[in-house]
């Protein structure tokens, strides 16, 4: 076993990882919360509301 078997073992696990991210990242099980994140940057701050300041 040489360098390039390990290369090539390492690149299998590295590719293998990634598609089950993506997986994971699609399921429909995480739509929910990618869609409760993407939200977050148009609710306003509890802070600036409560206590009637524009900017800070």
């Amino acid at each position: 076993m040489d360098i390039n078997d390990f290369r090539g073992f390492l690149t299998a696990v590295v590719f293998i990882a990634f598609v089950g991210i993506w997986a994971w990242a699609w399921s429909a099980r995480r739509k929910k919360d990618f869609e409760a994140s993407a939200a977050l940057p148009l609710e306003e701050d509890d802070y600036i509301t409560n206590n009637k300041r524009e900017n800070i």
